[in-house]
């Protein structure tokens, strides 16, 4: 099923944040951290407690989340919509239309995690995150 989620950034707050989301909210967390991870090889190791990728889920609630660099943080620009979609073909295919006059990021690749996964902003501003996993 192709679906939409919020994925928030935060500059070393990921996991408190989130912690306190699955209070109000309930749900179930999952926090992986940047020392979990292979990207652990190509990062300070004091950024190795930091949150490589977070997941809430509460009934059809879906919140993402993740800590990324200060030098990339902006308030405003640390919510992204992302698209969980539900073939290569269809991701393939959103993100060619959904990126054409605007700035991509990340272009579609492989992913460790097993996806194929590509990042930009739409012409009108909106970032945008597009996932595909067979799993």
């Amino acid at each position: 099923m192709t679906q939409i989620n919020a994925y928030i950034n935060f500059n070393g707050q990921c996991r408190e944040a989130m912690r306190f989301y699955q209070q109000c909210l309930g749900g179930e967390l999952n926090l992986q951290k940047i020392s979990e991870s292979p990207m652990a090889a190509q990062m300070p190791s004091e950024k190795g407690g930091e949150i490589l990728h977070g997941t809430l889920i509460s009934n059809a609630i879906v919140i993402m989340a993740s800590d990324i660099s200060a030098a990339l943080f902006v308030k405003g620009n640390n919510v992204n919509l992302c698209l969980q979609c539900s073939s290569k073909q269809e991701l393939e295919n959103f993100f060619e239309s959904l990126s054409a006059a605007g700035h991509i990021s990340t272009p579609l690749h492989q992913t460790f995690w097993g996806a194929t996964y590509g990042e930009f902003t739409d012409r009108f501003g909106i970032n945008w995150i597009l996932n595909y996993s067979k799993n």
